[in-house]
């Protein structure tokens, strides 16, 4: 999530409720059609809002009778994916909504936000820790022979095993990462050998854009990629840190609004589509959808969003794209049957309201196939802030925790990797979590390049090492109990299947 950085930014399986339909993926088929009555804010404010509408099917005698119904309702069309029958439109008209849902040929339509496209929300990534010079210094007179001169301190990668990885196999460069984030700055010494402009691209407002530069952070403050990119792929070049799999590419598509930060559906769906079509392996998603933190399906505006997010990501699995998101990092329980929601909507006024988190999803998170990452730190333990939950968590990798204290030179319990500028620094996160996992699965496409994203899938749960249920969890030590697990050792709401094993996954 752009917001932990409560995420930046989350499984494979679907909770009970959850079927697949026609050829775009999944609606709940214990949930009713939504009401004809608009969601909340969507359109009751002067100016433009931004839409997505989504077609019944993608013949094209559908496809333009579902043009010109936007046209005839005073829409804009921004751009259309027809491949999977979803459009990015603004309008002003404040009913355009329910007039497209009553159109022939609609499936769905909504507003993608609850401010108009003239004012923006904002939000905090979350407070990074910078690596001064005298820290850096430090940390190369402690390097090891053969280590990166900050390696030392990279208590992450020793913990899945991927320092020893790289010895026997590093990645490959045919093996490519799509970073869906804030922008990567290609230009960091530590990450500029392994990137790939050619799949690269800037999808913020709905429609990619591959101009020279693009996918760069607006500004050196939305550093959230650039630091998710190292950790997958900072090559072993003498300088700085390594990733996970320092041998393959990364790729950035940058989906962040470069005023408010957030996240909005459209550029995700422009995002899934863009590394489909332009050959990207994996993608990493430590972030969610903005503006709603659970999209309900019985809202029109967001069941929208949910059918139009998923139809682009069910895309992207077809042209053989494995998809890995961040679980989130408010410690929920996506298996419980109630969730108090108080940061919804985040572009404008959020309000409380409790969701059911079998009928409001999380996305891309909950979306069928999407590889779900939970956190853990130094310990092996569950993130103190890691949102986990039976049947959602796919798999665990390291996010960092500054409760759990490594033996390192710096003792800093975070994730350390690359910053825009040049500069390196510490965060935490299931956003750091996500892109560990990824950097395993890129590992294994290398070793296995003709593996399917469900193989790959099913591979990474087999070679985890399994981590049980604690017999009570205090994440934060004092003295309360934070969270509950349920499971078996092989599969568990807080690990999944267990935590990635690099090592393993080159053997």
């Amino acid at each position: 999530m752009a917001h932990l950085p409560a995420r930046r930014r989350m499984a494979l399986a679907l909770p009970i409720g959850i079927a697949l339909t026609a050829s775009f993926g999944f609606l709940p088929s214990a949930v009713a059609a939504p009401a004809d009555a608009p969601a909340v804010t969507a359109g009751s404010e002067a100016g433009s809002l931004s839409y997505v509408v989504n077609a019944r099917s993608t013949d094209a005698h559908t496809i333009a009778s579902v043009s010109k119904a936007i046209s005839a309702a005073g829409g804009s069309i921004v751009e259309t994916y027809a491949k999977i029958g979803v459009f990015v439109v603004h309008a002003s008209n404040p009913d355009f909504g329910k007039q497209l849902r009553a159109a022939k040929g609609v499936a769905s339509a909504g507003a993608t936000r609850t401010s108009p496209l003239s004012l923006a929300g904002t939000t905090d990534e979350g407070a990074v820790q910078k690596l001064s010079k005298a820290d850096a210094q430090q940390l190369a007179a402690a390097a090891a022979p053969g280590q990166e001169p900050m390696e030392a301190d990279q208590w992450d990668l020793r913990a899945i095993g991927a320092d020893q990885a790289a010895k026997i196999n590093p990645g490959s460069s045919k093996v490519t990462v799509g970073v869906i984030d804030t922008g990567v700055d290609d230009t960091h010494p530590d990450i500029a050998a392994n990137f790939s402009p050619s799949q690269s691209a800037n999808c913020v407002g709905g429609k990619a854009d591959t101009s020279p530069g693009a996918w760069r952070p607006a500004t050196p403050e939305h550093y959230h990629g650039t630091h998710v990119a190292g950790e997958i792929a900072a090559p072993r070049n003498g300088v700085g840190v390594a990733g996970v799999a320092p041998g393959v590419k990364v790729a950035g598509i940058k989906v962040a609004d470069p005023v408010s930060e957030l996240f909005y559906p459209e550029a995700v769906v422009c995002a899934f589509v863009f590394a489909a079509d332009h050959g990207i392996e994996v993608t990493n998603n430590s972030y969610y959808v903005d503006p709603w933190l659970y999209n309900c399906m019985d809202d029109p505006d967001q069941r929208a969003i949910v059918d139009a997010v998923n139809r682009a990501q069910t895309y992207a699995q077809r042209k053989g794209t494995l998809n890995l998101a961040s679980a989130g990092n408010s410690n929920h329980d996506l298996d419980s049957d109630a969730i108090l929601d108080d940061s919804s909507p985040d572009d404008s006024t959020a309000v409380d309201r409790t969701i059911d988190p079998h009928k409001c999803f999380d996305v891309p998170t909950q979306l069928k196939g999407v590889v779900t990452v939970s956190a853990t730190g130094v310990n092996k333990a569950k993130s103190y802030y890691s949102t986990y939950g039976r049947n959602v968590i796919d798999i665990a990798a390291p996010g960092g925790d500054k409760y759990q204290i490594p033996d390192t030179p710096s003792k800093n319990g975070r994730i350390l990797s690359i910053l825009p500028g040049g500069e390196y620094g510490w965060l935490q996160g299931t956003s750091m979590a996500s892109p560990h996992a990824a950097g395993v699965a890129a590992l294994l496409k290398s070793a296995h390049p003709k593996a399917s994203p469900a193989q790959l899938q099913a591979m990474m749960k087999a070679q985890a090492d399994e981590q049980a249920c604690p017999a009570d969890y205090d994440g934060n030590g004092d003295g309360v109990v934070d969270a509950w697990c349920k499971g078996s050792v092989a599969d568990n709401g807080f690990y999944g299947s267990g935590i990635v094993n690099a090592l393993k996954a080159v053997k």
